[in-house]
This record gives structure tokens, C-alpha cells and sequence, in this order.
């Protein structure tokens, strides 16, 4: 990206493999409201026995070794509807690896794919969204959050502590 935007730029790994939209006509996941109705219903009744299922198993495993920190975090996602920020919501849930890039003129999101492929075997890069000033968004490092001119937020949460601490050693507000 530096390359392409010729200027320097400042990459972060995302993390939270879940949206939680808080955007009317959207579903809580992010899907349209009123559309496949029928796969929908089926789709919940699987959920909800895997969701069973799968408490199940965390209380047999969590019971015997302590609290963890085992809840992953979740973007969350709001504004009116038809909010700005659903262009990029829309792409990022078929993302697989996201990164943020980050410049004084604009924002993009990148998709690296699997993490779990060999480097030597795994796609390049794909640009899924990106902004360039002055259509671009504010983003606020400090609040993890990017904000849109008609109020629209996305706020994300990092991929690990790496992240978090390379934020807190090299703050930037652009």
C-alpha cells in the first residue's frame, strides 16, 4: 500500500471473527431483514443445536481449568439505515485475514486470506475497501473506532496484544 498511496502507512491485524450491526433493516449478524426466509428459519433451528452443543462442551472443558478469557471480541457496527459504513461491513464479513492500513490520506482494508495456509502457498493480498480523503472516514486509534459523515461507527477490536501495544508506543491521529 505504501507503494500504491506513496506515502507511509501503518498496517493492524483485526480481530473479532463476529459483526454486531445495531443498523436498522439489518439483522444483528448484518443480513438484510426479509430475505431467505425459509433458509433462515432452517439455519436458526441449526444454530441454535449447535449452540447447545457447543455450551455444552465449554462448560465440560472450562469446569475443570479455571476462568479464562475465552469469549472472542466483536466489531460492532452502527447507524441509520443504509448507513455509510455497510459498504465496508458488507465486504469485511467474506474476509478471512482483515488488516487495516492506515495513511494521513486514507484508509483501506486488505485480506490476506487463511492464516493457517503456508505463507509460500497463500494468495496475494486483496484490497477489499479502501477511502482516500476527503470521502475517507475518521478514524480514532484511541476508540478503535472509524466514524462516517452521516454518524455511521465502526469500532473494531485488534487481533492480539501486539497490536495493542504497538497503538499505545506509536499513537497517530491523522
Amino acid at each position: 500500500m505504501t507503494a500504491q498511496w506513496h506515502e507511509p502507512v501503518m498496517v493492524l491485524r483485526l480481530g473479532g471473527d463476529k459483526l454486531r450491526h445495531d443498523v436498522p433493516g439489518r439483522r444483528l449478524d448484518g443480513t438484510v431483514k426479509g430475505e431467505r426466509l425459509i433458509r433462515r428459519f432452517f439455519w436458526n433451528i441449526l444454530r441454535g443445536i449447535g449452540t447447545a452443543v457447543g455450551y455444552v462442551l465449554y462448560l465440560a472443558h472450562n469446569s475443570a481449568a479455571g476462568s479464562g478469557r475465552s469469549v472472542r471480541p466483536e466489531s460492532q457496527v452502527k447507524g441509520p439505515a443504509n448507513a455509510m459504513v455497510l459498504e465496508l461491513t458488507d465486504r469485511l464479513r467474506k474476509a478471512s485475514g482483515p488488516w487495516l492500513v492506515c495513511s494521513p490520506s486514507g484508509i483501506a482494508v486488505v485480506d490476506t486470506g487463511s492464516t493457517d495456509r503456508d505463507p509460500a502457498d497463500a494468495p496475494p493480498p486483496e484490497i477489499i475497501w479502501q477511502a482516500r480523503k476527503p470521502q475517507a472516514p475518521e478514524i480514532g486509534f484511541r476508540g478503535r473506532t472509524i466514524t462516517w459523515p452521516d454518524g455511521s461507527i465502526f469500532k473494531f477490536p485488534l487481533h492480539s496484544r501486539t497490536e495493542e501495544q504497538y497503538l499505545r508506543n506509536h499513537p497517530r491521529e491523522w
